[in-house]
């Protein structure tokens, strides 16, 4: 365990050394946004799971497994300031070492009034995006899988429109007791195919590399759960400019506050009476977007999980800035049980 971990460890370390892509340059940023009301919970992002839960393969594909089989979830997200973003997945009755499902996660900006430059109405227009979700595993060991997420994506605002590709590569590796997890995923590996406008420059897309790690204490009904993530990147700070042009002010930040950046950790408390508490902390999200004398619980994330007959309902809630919270809402199924 301790050997696969140091491992990729290492494979993920020379990217921070050999890329450097600025934050928010780039196109399809919806896809780094989160879905699962689970995963919210736990920070917004983490990828290594033991639990069979359809939902954790669009944070690391190769947690798909023929477990999985006929499942069904549907997740929608009350994000900021009216935005919509929705996820359903499902996977099919296939049984072996290969597993399919098969997801679409769209985001919905609203309708928005036009304009010209003269500042005559021209009427509403539309704003969303989609990706569609191809997933695959292969069950290499009985503690080892792989996994890959094919993603066509279709983007449109007004009447500018904009095809692309991604994928997500994924691989986990599992304790022999079952109670930890260690993975790794390359996340949104592809390229932008059309641009917005004719002869238009390909912009890069939102690619990312991601080592976690999850605990399950043998003797507590607790769970713990770390991701770090744009490991391609090490300075994840922005320029915090201080006075007018002739007199600019670049706070500099410590070793430790740079570190901290690239982490996200979780907890989940279990209950026997298949009712789960969840709790998130994300850095980055606190360092980017707190007011510097009220920082609130910015950057905090909660949620809760129950389960009733044959269903799984999720609730997280994370907030994002002091007037900015977002809600998010998951249900699961499998089909099996309702076939007799």
């Amino acid at each position: 365990m301790k050997t696969l971990f140091l491992t990729l460890l290492l494979i993920g370390y020379p990217f921070g050394l050999l890329f450097s892509q600025i934050g928010g340059d780039g196109t399809y940023r919806f896809l780094d946004l989160a879905n699962s009301a689970r995963v919210a919970a736990l920070g917004g992002t983490q990828i290594a799971f033991t639990s069979n839960d359809l939902d954790l393969t669009f944070y690391n594909p190769s947690l798909l497994s023929d477990s999985m089989r006929n499942q069904l979830s549907i997740n929608y997200v009350s994000y900021i300031a009216g935005i919509g973003v929705g996820y359903a997945a499902f996977a099919p009755n296939k049984c072996g070492p290969n597993a399919f499902a098969v997801g679409i996660h769209y985001v919905n900006y609203g309708t928005f009034d036009g304009a010209s430059e003269y500042g005559q109405l021209t009427g509403s227009f539309g704003a969303a995006e989609y990706a569609l979700n191809l997933f695959y595993s292969r069950t290499i060991t009985s503690q080892l899988k792989t996994g890959i997420n094919l993603k066509p994506i279709f983007s449109s605002f007004e009447s500018y429109n904009s095809f692309g590709i991604a994928a997500d590569l994924g691989i986990t590796y599992s304790s022999k007791d079952g109670l930890s997890a260690t993975a790794l995923v390359l996340k949104n590996i592809g390229s932008q195919i059309t641009t917005y406008y004719k002869n238009g420059d390909r912009e890069e897309l939102p690619w990312d590399v991601q080592l976690g790690f999850s605990r399950k204490l043998a003797h507590a009904p607790l769970r713990f759960f770390a991701t770090s993530n744009h490991l391609n990147k090490w300075n994840l700070s922005y320029l915090n400019r201080i006075g007018d042009a002739s007199q600019i002010i670049e706070p500099s930040e410590g070793f430790a506050s740079l570190l901290m950046r690239h982490f996200i950790f979780g907890a989940e408390i279990l209950s026997k009476q298949h009712l789960t508490l969840r709790f998130g902390y994300n850095y980055q999200r606190q360092k980017e977007l707190s007011v510097t004398d009220r920082p609130g619980l910015v950057g905090f994330s909660a949620g809760i999980g129950v389960k009733i007959a044959k269903f799984s309902i999720n609730y997280g809630i994370a907030s994002y800035h002091l007037s900015a919270t977002a809600h998010y809402f998951s249900l699961a199924a499998n089909l099996s049980q309702f076939i007799h």
